[in-house]
C-alpha cells in the first residue's frame, strides 16, 4: 500500500492511480484508492491547476494547498531574514 503522509513517492508507479474518462459535462471521477489515501471526502473542495509546462492537470486538497503555501511563505521569510542580516 502506498504511503503519502509526509513522504514523497518513490516512483511513478507509486503515484499512479489509474485512468478515468471525462464525461459529457467535463466531470471526472477520482479513483477510490486516491480518495482513500488522500483523505478526500464527498463535498470537500479541491484545487485544480494546469501543469506549468506539460498539458496536464494537478489536483490538490484545498487544505493541503493552504498548508503548502503557509510552509513556503515561512521558508521564504526565513531566507529573506538571512539575506537581510548579512
Amino acid at each position: 500500500m502506498k504511503s503519502h503522509e509526509g513522504m514523497k513517492c518513490a516512483s511513478f508507479s507509486d503515484a499512479f492511480y489509474g485512468t478515468c474518462t471525462v464525461g459529457e459535462r467535463g466531470q471526472i471521477v477520482i479513483p477510490v484508492e486516491a480518495r482513500s489515501e488522500m483523505g478526500i471526502q464527498p463535498g470537500e473542495k479541491v484545487v485544480i491547476m494546469r501543469h506549468p509546462i506539460h498539458k496536464g492537470l494537478m489536483v490538490f486538497k484545498l487544505d493541503a494547498m493552504r498548508e503548502f503555501l503557509d510552509e513556503f511563505s515561512a521558508g521564504l521569510a526565513q531566507i529573506e531574514d538571512q539575506v537581510n542580516d548579512k
